[in-house]
């Protein structure tokens, strides 16, 4: 098995940073295991690769000074558009820049390209933004403080503190809202929400966690990606990929040793896209001290592809009860708002 390390070029606005002190470039090339069930790289494979590079980066900043030494969390990854397939063969480049610092957390922005390694050509698959918190070793629910960076310009600091003002109000209104499970139906009509929804139940191990002995983000987010993408083959009964993933918000910690249900159901189709729902709730099944909580929540959108890797028409889905009828309004308004943006930064400028 030929085998290259990950690429990882690590930056602080902009500039390339010690390597001594922010981490080495590597690369890896995309393996038979990577793909999905249409032959390209597994969207959270490719999910997982990007918080990686931001936990690397956002760690070793969070102790580039001295005091109490942290590990960063994932707390937030803004909307994530899958712009281009990775292939099998491919070799995969991940690189992280520190964009903005609050007190107490740490925006990082990753872009992810793919190269060919016959070619030498190379084209950006993923760009995204995370947002983390540092928590204490020696006390995992104690946050610290985050070494500020120095900004190029003012208005890049200012910028930041808008995107972090929304973040954390975006946030908290998903924690609330996300209050209600997905219960299983029997004998579902088919392109019903019933029919699709699908669970996955994981219990939480050593390999799954960080030094805190809570999960990886990126571990999470490829359990939900798998669940997400169940959800849409069921529904459509073809080839499938993911097309975008909104926000994701990570609203508390797993620890090792909780099984975790990851629970994904359709909220909205359009002509040739699916959105799909993914809750994740935690159970400390061994600690009766504590209750299931809700843990993770986002929205996928995915594509249907025929054997050529064309896009192909979705199945209308059929909400029944009033509480989808609502969802699928909401997923509408997403979807609406989504094209809108994207129409309009194709509208040539002036």
């Amino acid at each position: 098995m030929f085998l290259l390390r990950r690429g990882l070029s690590l930056k602080v606005l902009g500039k390339e940073v010690d390597r001594a002190c922010f981490g080495e470039k590597a690369k890896q090339i995309m393996r038979p295991d990577d793909a999905n069930v249409a032959g390209n790289v597994h969207g959270g494979t490719i999910l997982k690769m990007i918080e990686e590079a931001g936990a690397i980066i956002s760690t070793r900043h969070c102790n580039s000074q001295n005091g109490e030494r942290c590990v960063a969390a994932l707390a937030r990854v803004e909307r994530t558009d899958f712009l281009s397939p990775m292939c099998i063969g491919e070799v995969a480049h991940v690189s992280a820049e520190i964009t903005y610092t609050s007190k107490h957390s740490v925006e990082v922005q990753v872009n992810v390209l793919s190269e060919n390694i016959l070619t030498g050509a190379k084209k950006l698959t993923n760009k995204a933004t995370l947002w983390y918190v540092p928590l204490s070793l020696k006390n995992v629910d104690k946050v610290l403080e985050v070494p500020p960076v120095v900004y190029s310009r003012q208005e890049q600091e200012e910028e930041g503190r808008k995107r972090y003002e929304a973040q954390k109000l975006e946030r908290m209104e998903t924690k609330w809202r996300n209050g209600d499970i997905v219960q299983p139906v029997l004998n579902p009509e088919p392109n019903t929400v019933s029919y699709s929804q699908s669970s996955l139940i994981h219990l939480v191990g050593p390999s799954d966690c960080t030094l805190h002995g809570f999960v990886h983000g990126g571990v999470t987010m490829k359990l939900m990606d798998e669940v997400a993408g169940i959800v849409a083959a069921r529904h459509c009964k073809t080839n499938i990929v993911t097309a975008s993933v909104d926000a994701i918000n990570f609203h508390d910690k797993i620890r090792k040793g909780f099984v975790i249900t990851i629970s994904g159901r359709m909220t909205f189709t359009s002509n040739k896209s699916m959105e799909i729902e993914v809750l994740v709730d935690a159970d400390p099944v061994v600690d009766s001290s504590q209750k299931r909580y809700r843990a993770a929540s986002a929205f996928f959108t995915y594509v249907s592809l025929s054997q050529e890797g064309r896009s192909l028409p979705v199945p209308q889905l059929v909400p029944e009860t009033e509480d989808e009828k609502k969802r699928f309004e909401e997923g509408k308004g997403r979807y609406l708002q989504m094209k809108a943006k994207r129409q309009g930064h194709a509208e040539p400028q002036p």
